[in-house]
């Protein structure tokens, strides 16, 4: 979940939104000094005299810090009339304490990646920034002041109210997510698992300020959180900043109780309808299983894979192979507390939902007659145990995700699971299949009366601190150099070549964490004759390559990736193809190999062509209704007019359906013969390689490959069109989405570029301290999710600006009025000198942020093969902006964003929303 705020009714009576007072703290003097508690894995965990709890995980190769701190409440800690309470919480302790009254600004000020997030057992809160004392000196003082100061104020619920009610409805459009809730709300009798985390209307509007304010002093306390800092930090330093701003903090004398409620053994199927207008057919079937720290929860986890991996899972194959779904998983909840596996189907309306949810339920039920494979149970644990191991390459990564693990019971099962997940032996998985996945454990769409029930006693949960105690885990992953991701620092790194096909090739080679590796491959054909009325033969050429080569299928080429511990995903459209690839150093070399062979040796399956042929029609046909898709669809069509020889023409969703189900195989394979090769291509690596040997193998590999078909660029330009405002009905959709966009000629070398830069990130820019955050969403609680974006062509003069937001169709003219007087507000009065010097410190702090992400760098440095720029255009443009005057910004910002060229489309239910009105 996103952050978001929250919402009440005004109660008779006194009001409660008074401020209230700073929790007073200790004496410095007195503080006792952390004690540390144990170590595995390059992860330390303290403990305060006060009962808080803190992480410590050093990585000098990251120039960023992640601040995150882990409550120890979510939605299962509510009462009645409290659902939601918890996730209301998460959104009230970002509007303020009295020492840090605006933390937006904050937030945007600093350059941070900031969110908090709810879920069932535990909230959190986390900040990712550029790595300085300065920086996390106030990161800490932010999250221990608003642990016990944050203001909860009743005029900050009152003010919520209409932004969760947006939320609330942005869920209530998705049919699958109700359908999801509906089951699991059937499958629990008692528990609060069963309820939603985001919680009943009803109690969002009308708790009382009061409880919500009992509830975070009851919760929020040290002795009930986590403090997990990663990153590049001072191990010895930092602790000692942690105990002077979190250790003066006092020892609540309060106690929590722990939960007790537990479901009963289910004694039956139980089964569940939803009716609402949508456009796929859903099934879904839940069965209980043990809490996440479980034993059994390994070979579950196992399980749950060999069901739901694609392409060769057993339901994939029963249903998609079968065409009786265009889409079919598995999915399980790790919780603290006794949860459920869940298993799907999606099924386009002219198929039969009843053959295919019969067909998922009978591939379950004979589990026990056909068990899972020793070939299954292994390539489940290897796709497990990669992404696993991918993750603890990434020391932020690893931080966010300890939330998880905290909130079922110790962080340290992270690492206990991971060891789990690889003693797994295929007799595990046949008797945990055996023992959970029985039809009278089930909940699902139908109720089938049995003579003889089988239940399932699920175990109660484990000791988790005896578990832990002495667990050590493996040695820490080597840990990467410290890396300044300056832009002279890396251009002075950067190794640029061009390989004899005239194929570039960008290479920064620097030790990272866990060897850890990113590359990025674009291959670029054609022009605008050669590739007209092509654009769906290329999309379906890109998805099709690793479907199957010369020499591997489909499911071999998936397991190589999982054997060598890649991520690679390929794809592309009409004038481009592209492959971006996260590996680790020693299996480079082999995942380059594996991914040339896709790209030079594809066979194009005929059965896996027929089957992504009905994963398009399906992905379409769930559009047809949907607010956002409409909007976007319709907006992009506008200000982009191209014609339909054009290979950048937007379809309409009934074109698209039309040029799927007219496509041949032979169209695309023709399509991959004409215009593939890497004569115009272009590829970046950043991570841990040998750059010298990574250049020669690259070059033996594609740099003989030659592009048949000439290729030439299409040029772009911003065309006028009329302006236009228009709606577009989508019945039966609680939430509604607003765009706002217009073309214009600018190119990012353009004098007034920076200011543009600067203005749209304070215009809809930052984080929820953008004028039309704080303006529509802080203020008038009209929008969950309010923004603006602005983009400027590298080698054409096209500008682009576009603003978007979500709302409750009633909330439409509101909502457009206000978006409009802000533009007004830019044009006319424009930013302050305050507002200038702000955004000017979090912005250029977001691009050092931004840069130290390898993925990010990496598709920076393959982009620019392609526009010939280097890093010194962003040294050079950072120093630009933070020399500019407002004078400057307000005047490029008056001069571009004019309101007569800004096109609207609003999608909704406008039509329920007027009736509604109409009858009160």
């Amino acid at each position: 979940m996103v952050m978001s705020p929250a919402i009440a009714q005004k109660k008779k009576g006194k009001d409660s939104g008074k401020t209230p007072e700073a929790i007073p703290v200790e004496n410095k003097a007195a503080l006792a000094p952390p004690v540390k508690v144990t170590s595995v894995e390059g992860i330390t965990e303290y403990r305060l005299q006060n009962g808080l709890r803190v992480l410590l995980f050093p990585d000098q190769s990251k120039q960023t810090i992640t601040v995150n701190i882990t409550y120890m409440v979510g939605s299962k800690h509510e009462n009645y009339g409290e659902t939601g309470m918890a996730h209301l919480l998460e959104h009230l302790v970002f509007k303020g304490t009295p020492k840090h009254p605006n933390i937006p600004q904050e937030l945007t000020e600093h350059g941070a990646r900031p969110n908090g997030t709810t879920w069932t057992d535990r909230t959190n809160y986390f900040e990712t920034f550029n790595a300085t004392e300065e920086n996390l000196t106030w990161a800490l003082d932010l999250e221990a002041d608003r642990m016990v100061n944050s203001f909860i104020a009743k005029k900050d619920l009152d003010s919520e109210m209409t932004v969760v009610r947006n939320e609330f409805e942005s869920g209530e459009n998705n049919p699958f997510g109700i359908l999801l809730q509906r089951v699991m709300s059937t499958a629990y009798l008692w528990h609060n698992y069963g309820k939603s985390t985001i919680g009943s209307r009803a109690d969002l509007e009308n708790v009382p300020i009061e409880r919500l304010q009992a509830f975070y002093k009851k919760y929020y306390q040290p002795d009930n959180a986590v403090l997990t800092v990663v990153g590049k930090i001072d191990e010895e330093k930092t602790l000692k900043m942690i105990n002077e701003k979190f250790g003066v903090v006092p020892k609540p004398t309060r106690e929590i109780q722990p939960t007790y409620t537990m479901d009963p053994t289910q004694d039956g199927e139980r089964s569940v309808v939803l009716r609402r207008v949508g456009d796929v057919q859903v099934a879904i079937s839940a069965y209980h299983i043990p809490a996440g720290s479980h034993p059994d929860f390994a070979a579950i986890d196992v399980l749950t894979q060999v069901l739901g991996s694609e392409p060769s899972g057993r339901l994939y194959k029963a249903l998609v192979d079968s065409k009786k779904a265009s889409n079919a998983g598995s999915f399980n909840f790790q919780l603290k507390e006794p949860g459920l596996l869940f298993t799907f189907a999606q099924v386009l309306k002219e198929k039969s939902l009843d053959d295919a949810k019969a067909t998922m339920l009978k591939t379950l039920d004979d589990l026990t007659a056909n068990p899972p494979t020793k070939e299954e149970v292994e390539r489940a644990k290897n796709e497990l145990i990669k992404q696993m191991e991918l993750m603890y390459n990434s020391s932020e990564r690893i931080g966010l995700s300890l939330s998880e693990s905290i909130g079922a019971g110790d962080w340290r099962l992270m690492f206990l699971h991971r060891d789990r997940v690889k003693a797994v032996t295929v007799d595990d998985v046949k008797r945990v299949a055996a023992q959970y996945l029985k039809p009278d454990n089930r909940t699902s769409g139908v109720f089938i009366p049995t003579e003889k029930p089988e239940r399932s006693d699920i175990p109660p949960v484990p000791d988790v601190e005896a578990m832990v105690k002495d667990y050590k885990g493996n040695e820490a992953l080597a840990a990467g150099e410290a890396f300044d991701p300056s832009p002279a620092n890396i251009e002075s790194r950067v190794k640029r070549s061009d390989l004899p096909n005239g194929m570039k090739l960008a290479l920064l080679s620097k030790k990272t964490r866990g060897e850890s590796v990113e590359a990025r491959i674009t291959l670029r054909f054609g022009d605008e004759k050669t590739l007209s009325g092509k654009g769906t033969a290329a999309e379906f050429a890109a998805s099709l390559l690793d479907r199957g080569t010369a020499k591997h299928t489909r499911q071999q080429i998936k397991d190589e990736f999982d054997r060598l511990k890649a991520n690679v995903f390929i794809g592309g459209g009409a004038t481009q193809a592209y492959v971006n690839i996260t590996t680790t150093k020693p299996n480079l070399a082999e995942v380059l190999k594996l991914v040339t062979e896709v790209l030079r040796e594809p066979i194009f399956p005929a059965d896996e062509f027929e089957k992504l042929k009905n994963e398009q029609l399906a992905e379409i046909e769930s559009n047809r209704s949907e607010p956002q898709a409409i909007a976007i669809t319709n907006i992009q069509r506008h200000i982009n007019p191209y014609p339909k020889t054009d290979p950048r023409y937007i379809a309409t969703f009934d074109e698209d359906i039309a040029n799927i189900k007219a496509l041949t195989l032979d169209e695309v394979k023709n399509f991959y013969k004409t215009f593939y090769g890497t004569s115009n291509a272009t590829m970046s690596i950043v991570g841990d390689f040998d750059a010298d040997a990574i250049t020669k193998m690259v070059t033996d590999l594609l740099g003989n490959w030659k592009s048949t078909a000439q290729f030439t660029r299409l040029v772009s330009k911003a065309t006028p069109v009329e302006q236009i405002n228009k709606n577009f009905e989508t019945p039966d959709k609680a939430n509604a989405f607003f765009a706002a966009a217009f073309n214009f000629e600018m190119r990012d070398d353009n004098p007034d570029y920076p200011a543009l830069v600067l203005g749209n990130y304070m215009l809809g820019g930052g984080f929820l301290n953008s004028r039309l955050a704080t303006r529509i969403r802080q203020k008038e609680g009209l929008s969950y999710g309010v923004g603006s974006q602005f983009n400027a062509g590298s080698l054409d003069p096209v500008g682009n600006f576009f603003a978007y937001a979500i709302y409750a169709p009633e909330n439409a003219e509101k909502l457009e009025a206000a978006f409009k007087d802000e533009i007004q507000k830019v044009i006319t009065t424009g930013f302050t000198a305050e507002e200038i010097a702000a955004a000017k410190s979090g912005w250029t702090q977001s691009r050092t942020v931004a840069r130290s992400q390898d993925g990010g760098l990496a598709g920076t440095l393959n982009n620019y093969l392609f526009i010939k720029r280097d890093l010194s255009f962003d040294k050079k443009l950072e120093d630009k902006v933070m020399a500019l005057t407002p004078e400057q910004i307000n005047a490029a910002m008056k001069k571009y964003l004019t309101p007569d060229k800004i096109n609207i489309i609003k999608a909704g239910d406008f039509a329920k929303a007027k009736k509604v009105a109409g009858s009160n």
